[in-house]
């Protein structure tokens, strides 16, 4: 089986690249992670990677003049692995629009919210404070617009009496350890693919793409 070959870039920890190293391990996922690559030297998921014997590579944004310099060693280094598609998992850099358009529909992102709703940054306190009952994530192409590219599939959070933005942040995260494989299978496995800004096509999905978390036994 050829699999697809995905990088990771992150920035910190490195949870949601180690829910989609765990997935890969298994010998019939169609996807594998030639890279894990981090803007940031010495976090945690650094170490996390090389523990999955993941190649790993730290290209230090301070260390350029600018932005677009920094993104076009990123871009060097993601082919040179031969990465066919970009995951974005909690890297705290806005990429700016010549890498965004130069990997368009072969870069994806998790977002802890059920976009469109609470785009950006703090959803878990903004959720609260608007009193809602269904929050969640959402794993979508991205695009120049923050947040707002085409949706593969999202998982939806009850908001339960007594949830601090804490409470709520730690079972969404817990559900994008799962929503972030699977949605990487759908793409590798071509259910899913790229249809320009619009949306998505070819969507060969079941319910699980838009499930409930946790699940009714």
């Amino acid at each position: 089986m050829t699999k697809l070959k995905a990088a990771v870039l992150i920035s910190g920890r490195g949870s949601n690249m180690g829910a989609l190293a765990r997935a890969t391990m298994d010998p019939d996922f169609p996807a594998e992670i030639v890279l894990v690559l981090s803007n940031k030297p010495h976090v945690e998921g650094l170490a996390l990677a090389q523990e999955h014997g993941i190649d790993i590579r730290v290209i230090d944004h301070k260390e350029f003049d600018d932005r677009e310099t920094h993104e076009d060693a990123v871009t060097e280094a993601l082919k040179e692995a031969g990465a066919e598609l970009v995951c974005l998992a909690g890297y705290m850099r806005i990429l700016g629009e010549g890498f965004v358009n130069s990997w368009r529909g072969r870069l994806i992102n998790i977002h802890p919210s059920l976009l469109p709703s609470f785009r950006g940054i703090k959803t878990h306190e903004r959720a609260l404070e608007r009193g809602i009952r269904i929050h969640g994530c959402s794993v979508h192409f991205v695009t120049a617009e923050l947040d707002a590219g085409p949706i593969i599939a999202q998982t939806a959070v009850p908001v339960v009496p007594g949830d601090t933005a804490e409470t709520l942040s730690d079972r969404i995260l817990e559900a994008e350890h799962e929503l972030y494989p699977h949605a990487l299978e759908l793409i590798a496995s071509k259910r899913v693919r790229w249809s320009g800004d619009s949306g998505v096509a070819d969507m060969d999905v079941t319910q699980n793409d838009v499930a409930i978390f946790p699940k009714a036994d």
